[in-house]
């Protein structure tokens, strides 16, 4: 495939990145080619603005137009549903995060994409952050030596009204809170740098807004390779977004990437140095414009490449799987009030859980 057709399902916020990146022809061998959105207002927009068409029906959509993958945009809590129906036509699917809010549906995410020969990308788009892949470099180097601690922070500001822009932010069946929505990315670079979890242990509270679930967050973690974790959370930084940061301490090494997108390198030190060391501070660091960074255009640069050239996706659905997985187990210590171990049966977690009957689809 020369040219990959994509179609985005959904066109709310997000959508605007999406839509700008396919539709202005910012990545190479790619191109918008429809939307979709149950509110024809919001798929009129974006189809006027790019002169493609635009539907209500994803069913019509896909039946209509020639698409070879689709991006799904929808609010988290009818990802399942949306993957699990469009599997069926064939078309490769990329999903934004959370792929799921239980991993019940993860899993028939998955089956439903497996079953039906296509591939299923989750959408991690700070994994391609320059500062993010060097620092995984230096993981895969075995610069660090043993493992001591991983820490992620996320500080932004979402406001009241953020909230009240849709009906589904901030529940429990539809989005969660801060560390579903937005520090979904960052739990999944600090399992992908420290490795698996064994258990977490959290609290939250929901500090100044009115929504079901929590704007702030605190979690340790114990790794399975016996480093211990931290991951602060909040969205209650006033009056705009302060951080997103990870960082990472070994026996030889500390390593601390900060800015607000998780885009500019602050700390690299080494005990074994390399002659590369010394040009790393001034290449990788650079901070975005925003909190979506400049990880989206490589995130699709790297679809397109996968599809056109047949390789594994660098996050596909059990990869997605995995940062879900760790999510519901802190939101289980949140309410239990107890240390859980992860390869769990979620009993008292809430999210998801007006969000039952997608698995039943298939």
């Amino acid at each position: 495939m020369d040219n990959i057709k994509f179609a985005l399902v959904g066109c709310g916020r997000i959508a605007k990145r999406h839509s700008e990146l396919l539709g202005y022809d910012q990545i190479k061998g790619a191109s918008l080619a429809a939307v979709c959105d149950v509110v024809k207002e919001k798929a009129e927009q974006i189809g006027k603005t790019f002169n493609i068409p635009y539907h209500t029906d994803m069913h019509e959509m896909m039946k209509k137009e020639d698409i070879d993958a689709v991006a799904i945009l929808t609010p988290s809590g009818i990802h399942a549903e949306n993957v699990i129906q469009l599997a069926p036509y064939h078309k490769h699917l990329i999903v934004e995060k959370p792929m799921a809010l239980s991993l019940d549906d993860a899993d028939a995410m998955i089956y439903a994409c497996d079953a039906n020969g296509i591939k299923l990308f989750v959408i991690k788009q700070n994994r391609f952050n320059l500062p993010v892949m060097k620092l995984r470099e230096a993981m895969d180097l075995g610069r660090f030596g043993k493992l001591v601690l991983g820490t992620v922070r996320v500080r932004w500001c979402r406001p009241q009204h953020y909230y009240d822009q849709d009906p589904w932010r901030g529940t429990w069946a539809n989005d969660g809170g801060v560390l579903t929505n937005q520090a979904s990315h960052h739990v999944d670079l600090l399992e992908w740098m420290m490795g698996d979890v064994e258990s977490v242990f959290a609290k939250s509270r929901t500090a100044l807004v009115d929504i079901e679930a929590e704007d702030t967050a605190v979690v340790t973690l114990q790794f399975r390779n016996g480093a211990l974790g931290i991951i602060e959370a909040t969205t209650a930084a006033r009056p705009k977004d302060l951080e997103g940061s990870i960082s990472i301490l070994g026996e030889k090494g500390t390593v601390m990437i900060g800015g607000f997108a998780v885009n500019k390198m602050e700390t690299w030190n080494f005990v074994d140095k390399l002659d590369s060391d010394k040009d790393v501070m001034e290449k990788y660091s650079v901070n975005p414009p925003n909190v979506y960074g400049f990880g989206h255009q490589a995130y699709y640069e790297n679809v397109v490449d996968c599809l056109q050239h047949n390789k594994d996706q660098l996050v596909d659905g059990l990869t997605g799987r995995k940062s879900l997985e760790i999510i519901m187990a802190i939101y289980e210590s949140i309410e239990t009030g107890k240390e859980v171990y992860l390869r769990f049966k979620p009993n008292k977690c809430k999210l998801g859980q007006k969000n039952n009957n997608v698995s039943k689809i298939i």
